[in-house]
């Protein structure tokens, strides 16, 4: 694929015609006023950081401009199977950036695309929840380096899924790093970082949305001396013996046991919120004629219970207190289940699924 094809992926889609004054390109002549930023993202998250770095690329003093987005490659979605471009080069179409400056390689490798990005002259690339990885070959191309919103208390969580996996863990804190990236996973030097404490209830989704948005103003705070070189001579290197990895998530792990104390399914509850969600299977039981049928469920939202106490620890019986769901647990604890969803249905909460057994046993498996 020739350069020119690849720069134009984006010309199916409608965008608006007067492109932003963040869109232009340095030129070749002469040397550009401003540093030229490569912004690389692909989700929702990744389009808060990019709308901080527009915002901020537009103040009288900036010292730099967005000069092109890489995104991850339309994908077809929603029920209607129709090809869309990622949330990022959506949001940058929607602002009015060119098409034609939205790069979209299936591998941040291709050789069509680096030549492209080269003519280009970069001096900062900045990533966030891009979604590929960045060969020795990239990582060479910008002057001032490429720096990372990663979010986790590096070198904690290094990996695909730092958010989920520090849920999964019930950490009381997490946080967002800015880090450069080097060949090595999520284990370059560390600019800044920003604590935040965690709520017991919060899911993945919120707490993604939370440490982009933290991650963001670090950044914008952060890029002066990124553009002037500084950043990189107060960088500090991380403490590798500290690393804690976070690797991908895999849908098989959406299964729940009860057989685990009720804080543990609780925080793999809300770590896997959204994407892949938590599956159970319980077993429902008629009492009148002896009929029984296993009910595959998600479990949306959950509580570990404090309040009521299990009497024997060996019962399987559910019963339903205060409008909650009350699942016996390892360690003689109880999880209380506020939400859940049936196969193909919608969100409805633990009483209106009770009262849907009409007089029904159930219990877990």
């Amino acid at each position: 694929m020739s350069s020119s094809m690849m720069l134009r992926r984006f010309c199916c889609f409608s965008a608006p015609a007067i492109a932003s004054s963040s869109a232009s390109s340095s030129s070749s002549l002469s040397p550009p006023k401003k540093k030229s930023l490569v912004f690389l993202g692909s989700p929702q998250v990744s389009a808060v950081v990019l709308e901080a770095l527009f915002n901020a690329s537009t103040a009288p003093d900036s010292a730099f401009e967005v000069a092109a987005i890489v995104t991850q490659p339309p994908a077809r979605r929603d029920r209607g199977r129709k090809l869309m471009p990622s949330p990022v080069a959506q949001h940058a179409l929607d602002k009015g950036f060119s098409p034609e400056l939205i790069f979209t390689p299936e591998r941040a490798g291709e050789e069509a695309f680096l030549a492209s990005l080269k003519a280009l002259q970069p001096e900062i690339c900045i990533t966030a929840a891009y979604g590929n990885i960045l060969p020795r070959k990239f990582l060479n191309i910008p002057p001032l380096g490429t720096v990372n919103v990663h979010p986790s208390l590096l070198p904690l969580y290094r990996g695909a899924a730092p958010v989920q996996r520090a849920l999964q863990d019930g950490v009381k804190e997490t946080g967002v790093s800015l880090v450069y990236t080097v060949r090595a996973l999520d284990a370059g030097p560390i600019i800044a970082r920003e604590r935040l404490q965690v709520d017991d209830q919060i899911k993945a989704p919120e707490l993604l949305d939370l440490l982009f948005s933290k991650g963001s103003t670090l950044l914008i705070r952060e890029l002066p001396s990124i553009c002037d070189g500084s950043a990189q001579a107060k960088a500090q290197p991380q403490d590798d013996s500290k690393a804690t990895l976070a690797p991908k998530i895999m849908p098989e792990e959406s299964w729940l046991s009860f057989d685990q104390e009720a804080s543990v399914v609780h925080n793999k509850v809300r770590a896997f919120a959204g994407w892949p969600g938590t599956r159970a299977k319980l077993l429902v039981f008629d009492k009148e004629n002896g009929i029984q049928n296993v009910l595959e469920l998600k479990l949306i939202t959950t509580r570990v219970c404090n309040q009521i106490k299990s009497d024997a620890g060996g019962s399987d019986e559910i019963s339903i207190h205060n409008g909650a769901l009350i699942v016996p647990c390892g360690g003689r604890t109880q999880l209380e289940v506020l939400e859940i969803q049936l196969p193909g249905k919608k969100v409805v909460s633990a009483a209106a699924f009770w009262n849907g057994l009409r007089g029904q046993m159930l219990k877990k498996l």
